[in-house]
């Protein structure tokens, strides 16, 4: 069974921001593989299906990002789910827009979502797909709760229908194999 989790915050005023690229990616893996997103436990919204014949649970956490590794815990420990299995899709500023970066284990970077998994997992070694949305040309903050302009949309666009793609691929083939495919992706 795979965990694939997409990092954002809830709330109307954060849809479709650079820190909420893992809910908007998550939405794609739902609506290509028909995995409705509707029940609400674990400090989240999850739901149940398959992908490459196997058993995925979809999570979007509701702790909002600074806290989205206790919603993971639960859903691991639940389940039973190993680390190796978790796959987790956010937004990384040190990518240009529209880059991926697939990694199997690492430090979180200064993002506050990858600390909290990492401190409620105890380790780093947890499959992620990074999303490219640029380094702030201003505060951090509101760089990441901003939105991006059209020209950026259109790439992450593109980005997010690859990292779907990767999500399955990493679920067939492994982490090592969707590395090699998928870290090379550029718009």
């Amino acid at each position: 069974m795979f965990l694939i989790v997409g990092l954002g915050n809830i709330g109307k005023q954060y849809e479709h921001t650079r820190h909420n690229v893992g809910f908007d990616i998550i939405d794609l893996v739902s609506d290509k593989y028909n995995i409705s997103i509707n029940r609400e436990k674990f400090k989240g919204m999850y739901g149940e299906g398959s992908i490459a014949s196997e058993k995925v649970i979809l999570l979007k956490p509701s702790t909002y990002m600074n806290l989205s590794g206790e919603s993971i815990r639960e859903v691991v420990n639940f389940y039973k789910i190993s680390n190796e299995q978790v796959i987790v899709l956010y937004d990384d500023i040190s990518l240009e827009v529209g880059r991926l970066r697939i990694r199997e284990k690492g430090s979180a970077g200064g993002h506050n979502g990858i600390k909290s998994i990492i401190a409620n997992l105890g380790t780093d070694v947890f499959p992620r797909i990074k999303v490219g949305v640029g380094q702030p040309k201003s505060e951090l903050v509101s760089h990441v709760l901003g939105r991006f302009n059209v020209e950026d949309r259109e790439k992450v666009i593109k980005a997010f229908d690859v990292s779907v793609d990767a999500v399955e691929h990493i679920i067939k083939y492994g982490v090592d194999e969707a590395m090699n495919k998928f870290n090379s992706f550029k718009v």
